[in-house]
């Protein structure tokens, strides 16, 4: 019987976490201000375990290694994509990422494009996206004397929105704001500011990567052109944010669903879906299976199709094909 794959997710403590995950998400955590949830991940930081089925008990990381078929035989020494929930009561550091070919030559693992829909925002909250720089030498100037005004460029934002973030981009999150992310798995991040905070572990501030932001940040900025689109499969409204050619890692979609029902077919080699709101079912070769906010889940190769029904915001996510 082909079934879905049901993740217990893995919290990590940040300095600039909020509590939501908690109040809005119902995760049993200890800490009030834990900040990010891992939700679907095989990364070895902290990989997802399966919570049900034939593969109950086993991380992700060791089913992709072990059970390729569960993933359609797909290529590559690990699992592609990391889904989180990033919950922001800080402006988090300001950070760039590697591309492929960088983070493989100084880091040894996969670089970094991400992306993020907004969950939530409070009034007045923005965006680090993006600079101001025109050539590498104004960036380099820039940088290393501190001249943050001048470089970086804010944007306001709002629950519901989408913002792609290639690697080479430089952004953060603002306080107030909570985001689903979708991104490459990989744990690199070069930070240019970090509004000179200590860390209370060590008593110190964190470390600041300032050659490596030089190296690898796009000159100049130029935000990414995407092609949103919005269609209708059964009762469901399905928002296509981002897909091949523009990201060639991943595609993003939202798929909404009030006191209604939608069939699926299975477009990718595997899919990741993350509730955002709502309860419903899912059925999958004829087993009901119920859902609700908080919960994140893989439809696997042997999946072919699967109907969703009740009142549901999801958001869905499958790999690039190379």
């Amino acid at each position: 019987m082909s079934e879905p794959l049901f993740l217990e997710p893995v919290f990590h403590e940040k300095i600039w976490g909020g509590d939501h995950l908690r109040t809005e998400f119902g995760y049993d955590i200890p800490s009030d201000h834990t900040g990010e949830c891992w939700a679907i991940s095989a990364h070895p930081h902290g990989p997802a375990t399966i919570a049900n089925g034939q593969f109950k008990g086993i991380t992700l990381d060791k089913l992709w290694s072990t059970n390729r078929e569960q993933f359609g035989d797909a290529k590559g020494d690990v699992f592609p994509l990391l889904t989180k929930i990033l919950d922001a009561n800080d402006d988090l550091s300001v950070q760039v990422h590697p591309d492929d070919k960088y983070a493989a030559e100084h880091e040894h693992e996969l670089g970094k494009t991400e992306c993020w829909y907004i969950i939530s925002a409070e009034p007045g909250a923005e965006l680090y996206y993006g600079h101001n720089a025109k050539t590498r030498e104004e960036l380099a100037d820039w940088i290393n004397n501190g001249k943050w005004d001048k470089l970086f460029r804010k944007v306001p934002v709002k629950a519901g929105e989408f913002y792609y973030v290639p690697s080479g981009t430089i952004h953060a999150l603002g306080k107030g704001i909570m985001v689903l992310e979708t991104q490459q798995s990989s744990d690199t991040t070069y930070r240019l500011y970090d509004f000179d905070r200590v860390d209370k572990t060590t008593g110190q501030k964190r470390e600041l990567h300032l050659q490596q932001s030089i190296d690898v940040t796009n000159v100049p900025h130029e935000d990414p052109k995407l092609n949103i689109s919005v269609e209708t499969v059964g009762d469901a409204e399905v928002t296509t944010f981002v897909k091949a050619p523009i990201s060639k890692y991943f595609s993003v979609r939202k798929v909404t669903l009030e006191n209604g029902k939608a069939t699926f077919q299975r477009e990718g080699l595997y899919t990741l879906v993350s509730v955002l709101n709502g309860e419903g079912t899912l059925t999958v070769d004829n087993h009901e299976y119920t859902i609700k906010k908080g919960q994140h889940f893989i439809l696997p190769n042997p999946v072919k199709s699967w109907t969703y029904a009740g009142t549901l915001e999801l958001i869905v996510s499958e790999p690039g094909v190379e």
